[in-house]
């Protein structure tokens, strides 16, 4: 499975550890990832998504699983929600 969050992005970063003497060596800096469903209101369906603390943040942020994937431009979309993005604007074509 990948570290990598569906809503921001973020992954992992490499740095250093530094102690006290200032040697240096080499971590990894892991993004706070966690799998949630989140309920999309327009599918009437839970969505499994892999998220960061700050992408929870985000989708709340923007009003919601829906508000957010249809105000995110197609490009900028992990490819597994790229699929409940199509589902989305059709159920929301639908419902018009």
């Amino acid at each position: 499975m990948s570290r990598r969050c569906m809503i921001t992005g973020k992954a992992p970063m490499s740095g250093n550890n530094v102690s006290h003497a200032l040697n240096r060596t080499r971590r990894r800096f892991e993004p706070n990832i966690s799998d949630v469903t989140l309920y999309s209101e327009l599918l009437q369906k839970w969505v499994p998504v892999r998220i960061s603390a700050a992408g929870k943040r985000t989708v709340e942020h923007k009003g919601g699983f829906d508000a957010f994937i249809l105000g995110t431009a197609k490009t900028k979309l992990d490819e597994k929600l790229r699929v409940y993005k199509a589902q989305i604007e059709a159920a929301s074509a639908a419902k018009k």
